[in-house]
């Protein structure tokens, strides 16, 4: 049943639309070849603190769990994804859908840069455009048997998070965060709007947490006293795992060889996982 509360027209339809509309679920539906068991989008409220490198680092540990592993690519105008993997443009089709491309260890990926002729084209569009395309790749991709989809999402809480919480079976979000006092406040603009949507928050994910001494092995506090753990204890969510600031992981990133990385970071985040979304 479609929810008034998290509907940009509340207050806004007579009976008889709101009638209609309980009666309609906003879900799109899957493409008739795909089956898509758990959808796990990684939020953040502002850019920049590496939710992409996130999604791909998680789908890469469930694939090596041995689960069929999915990236759909929502950041639509910033997609970086393709970048992290090494993939290059040239998906293609048939007449039910298009294929998503795979990388070297199967995980199935679709971004609007693998639609490009040049991955530096910049995609300048409009707001229902974008919503539209983050709509066909969930409904026109053949994406085949998946246990495990995450969702590299847009930062901010505009139209494609609402498009993906509205019309996406959504099992559970993940927050990227970093550690500076400001980024609190974005955790709570992100976890309140999964909460209006009646979404559940699978819990936080802190980048940027340290920097390791490369001498003595200690953790140094760049950003000063983490905020996470606090932020995390108010919102009663789970801190699903912290990564330092690690120049490997972005030596990989820039290489496209992420599957390649193998910091145990967010292993307890994968193991959590598990736990609360089985396949």
């Amino acid at each position: 049943m479609a929810d008034c509360n998290s509907c940009p027209s509340k207050n806004q339809c007579s009976t008889a639309d709101k009638e209609k509309c309980q009666d309609t679920s906003l879900l799109f539906q899957q493409n008739s070849l795909s089956e898509i068991k758990r959808v796990i989008p990684v939020v953040s409220g502002k850019g920049g603190v590496g939710k992409s490198s996130i999604t791909a680092m998680l789908a890469v540990l469930m694939s090596r769990r041995g689960y069929r592993t999915a990236i759909l690519d929502a950041d639509v105008t910033g997609p970086s994804i393709p970048k992290m993997f090494g993939l290059k443009a040239g998906v293609k089709g048939n007449e039910s859908g298009l294929y998503p491309v795979r990388t070297h260890n199967n995980i199935a990926v679709m971004s609007v840069n693998l639609l490009l002729e040049q991955e530096d084209q910049p995609v300048v569009w409009r707001g229902p455009i974008i919503s539209g395309t983050v709509k066909q790749f969930w409904t026109d991709v053949l994406w085949e048997d998946v246990d495990y989809m995450f969702v590299d999402m847009p930062p901010g809480t505009g139209d494609v998070p609402l498009t993906i919480f509205q019309s996406l079976p959504v099992d559970g979000v993940i927050i990227a965060t970093s550690p500076q006092e400001l980024v609190s406040v974005i955790v709570r603009k992100a976890y309140n709007m999964a909460k209006k949507m009646n979404i559940n928050v699978a819990g936080i994910i802190e980048n940027m947490s340290y920097v390791l001494c490369p001498d003595c092995g200690r953790k140094i506090d760049v950003f000063g006293k983490s905020k996470t753990d606090e932020t995390a204890r108010t919102l009663n969510l789970d801190v699903l795992g912290k990564i330092p600031m690690d120049a490997r992981i972005a030596e990989l990133c820039d290489a496209g060889e992420i599957e390649k990385f193998s910091a145990n970071y967010l292993d307890e985040c994968i193991r959590k996982l598990e736990e609360k979304y089985p396949v």
